[in-house]
């Protein structure tokens, strides 16, 4: 009895021991088989487009330059699939995104280092803006690998505040090699406010007429790639229809001017000058500078001057400014 009792024990252990392998094998193969299912992915972060991509055309316009785009990509059984994620959009604005084939400028009708029809086959897609982050995506059939190593294009994101043009670099909130990882950057920006000129830089020269005293205005100074900066003026509570002449003027002796003026009675127009409309609140008008932020913030010495819409423009009297002050100081 006791002998076979040991041979039924013998047996059990032999069995559960088979159990255990057999279990065993199948999890280790389900775990392999979950490994060879894995599936590329991949994000790339795209900055605004100060010119790090071509130095001579950085973005050049009214948009905010806090903009920027992630894209995601996912690899898939048929190929592709591309999300591109804008975040700080413009509500109601449409933006139009692109992929465009590198090319030889040579060969292009306007010299652009792609072909300026873009790649439908790759990414193009249109998102509406919500004043926040908005995501759009398409699957293309080619592959992750091939996307990510061979693939030779642009990503493109347009500004949907400006006609879109496809050879119009300045244009571009966002431009980079399409699915490669970029290169961080960072660039200086600095803000100066102003308000209703009551006499502040001198007495003599406090505002004389009719315009609400409400009036305030910023100057924003960002660096530029290339020794450049881009400089935007925002002009609040501005009055519907009315166009602001916005000059920086360069500081002067009083003494070698022809009505003993602190500056140059003509404007500088290498720093900024404009013509922006009142739209009866925030008005906004921007420039490319061929001064470096530095130059501009701590060596330019000039005047910030917007005039009063509602009077002749007269560079020799500034009881005539709504906005006076020194330039971005």
């Amino acid at each position: 009895m006791q002998h076979l009792r040991l041979k039924d024990l013998l047996i059990k252990h032999s069995l559960l021991t088979a159990l255990v392998f057999f279990v065993a094998l199948g999890f280790t193969s389900c775990k392999d088989e979950e490994n060879d299912g894995i599936k590329g992915m991949m994000t790339i972060s795209y900055d605004f487009h100060n010119g790090q991509t071509v130095e001579t055309a950085p973005y050049d316009g009214t948009h905010s330059s806090d903009f920027s785009a992630d894209m995601v990509l996912e690899e898939t059984d048929g190929g592709t699939l591309i999300t591109v994620n804008l975040k700080n959009t413009v509500e109601g604005e449409t933006y139009m995104i692109h992929a465009h084939d590198a090319a030889d400028p040579a060969s292009t009708p306007n010299g652009t280092p792609y072909n300026e029809t873009p790649n439908s086959d790759v990414l193009v897609k249109m998102a509406m803006g919500n004043g926040g982050s908005v995501s759009v995506s398409q699957e293309t059939t080619m592959s992750y690998e091939e996307l990510t190593t061979m693939y030779d294009g642009f990503f493109v994101v347009h500004d949907p505040l400006q006609d879109i043009s496809t050879t119009d670099i300045s244009t571009y909130l966002v431009v980079g090699a399409f699915a490669r990882a970029q290169t961080a950057t960072s660039f200086a920006i600095s803000t100066f406010d102003y308000t209703f000129n009551t006499g502040q830089l001198a007495e003599t020269y406090a505002y004389a007429g009719s315009h609400v005293n409400t009036i305030s205005a910023s100057i924003t100074v960002e660096e530029l790639a290339g020794s450049q900066s881009r400089i935007t003026v925002d002009i609040m509570n501005t009055l519907d229809g009315e166009m602001y002449a916005t000059h920086a003027h360069d500081a002067a002796d009083a003494a070698s001017t022809p009505n003993g003026t602190p500056y140059n009675e003509t404007p500088n127009s290498e720093v900024f000058v404009k013509m922006i409309a009142g739209n009866g609140g925030t008005a906004t008008g921007s420039q490319i500078s061929s001064m470096s932020h530095d130059e501009i913030t701590a060596t330019y010495e000039g005047f910030f001057v917007i005039h009063d819409p509602l009077q002749a423009i007269d560079t020799t009297d500034p009881t005539t400014y709504v906005i006076l002050g020194s330039f971005a100081r």
